[in-house]
């Protein structure tokens, strides 16, 4: 069995339990592989948009809730920063509920003192603030993006290939979606900036990344239901993308996968 990595810190969201498309067994598989001092769960960890359509809960999807509330009880700290999909739990905030802490957006200090704002982002994608009707129809459409991906990448693992995401790829290749991804990385790193932080984390566009835009570092998680990532802090304060892909003794971590190369913006 593959060793345990510890890390100060990871960050994950976009887990969407309560969705067929939530990578379950391989986040579970990434609990197993990887703990941390504290974890930051920086938002739509349950999708309560979906449940609210229809009720979807596996038992895997209790795993990984007890999973994470028994890290709690053995000393893990585990802050909660809700997103637009698990907007119910905003109601919360402030308080600490099975051990875990409510927050709406958090301050991080990494170990070599820089000052992140974690945030899951939604507050800063203008479809979510002024036409929720649209970004319910893009949930649709996302939605049905994954089913049929789900059933192609069978195919492909028939076939020993590895797995595709349709929904990445577009991604990176349709400009307006390319437009809305750098408009919005632009967007936090101006917060960032006017707010005297040294760089931003957050989540939401399901698109990880690690760069610098003008001097602060912008950090995107990416999610669990497509890219399967999350970001590690080190000991010395370095910053890391972890991809999770398969399970058991075929996984092989990624840091910067190919597949979450930078968007040329022209």
């Amino acid at each position: 069995m593959k060793p345990q990595s510890r890390y100060r810190t990871l960050f994950i969201s976009d887990l969407h339990l309560g969705t067929k498309g939530c990578q379950a067994e391989l986040f579970l598989d990434f609990l197993r592989h990887h703990d941390a001092e504290t974890i930051y769960l920086v938002g739509d960890i349950v999708d309560g948009w979906r449940l609210r359509s229809g009720w979807y809960w596996p038992e895997t999807h209790n795993t990984i809730v007890q999973k994470l509330l028994r890290k709690t009880r053995k000393g893990t700290r585990i802050i909660f920063i809700p997103g637009n999909h698990d907007e119910f739990a905003r109601d919360y905030v402030g308080l600490t509920m099975g051990g875990v802490e409510m927050m709406r957006n958090a301050t991080h200090v990494t170990a070599d003192g820089r000052r992140f704002h974690v945030t899951h982002g939604d507050e800063y994608d203008i479809v979510i603030r002024h036409a929720r009707w649209l970004a319910f129809l893009g949930d649709w459409a996302y939605e049905t993006a994954l089913f049929t991906n789900t059933h192609f990448n069978r195919v492909r693992r028939k076939l020993g290939l590895p797995y595709w995401s349709f929904s990445a790829w577009a991604k990176l290749k349709v400009k307006n979606a390319v437009n809305f991804i750098g408009s919005f990385e632009e967007a936090l790193a101006e917060n960032a900036a006017r707010h005297e932080f040294d760089g931003v984390i957050c989540g939401h566009i399901h698109h990880a990344t690690i760069r610098d835009i003008k001097g602060i570092t912008y950090v995107n998680i990416g999610d669990f239901v497509e890219s399967c990532t999350a970001v590690g802090e080190h000991f010395d304060g370095k910053l890391e993308i972890l991809t999770w892909m398969a399970i058991g003794p075929q996984l092989e971590p990624a840091v910067e996968a190919a597949e979450m190369a930078e968007p040329e913006f022209a």
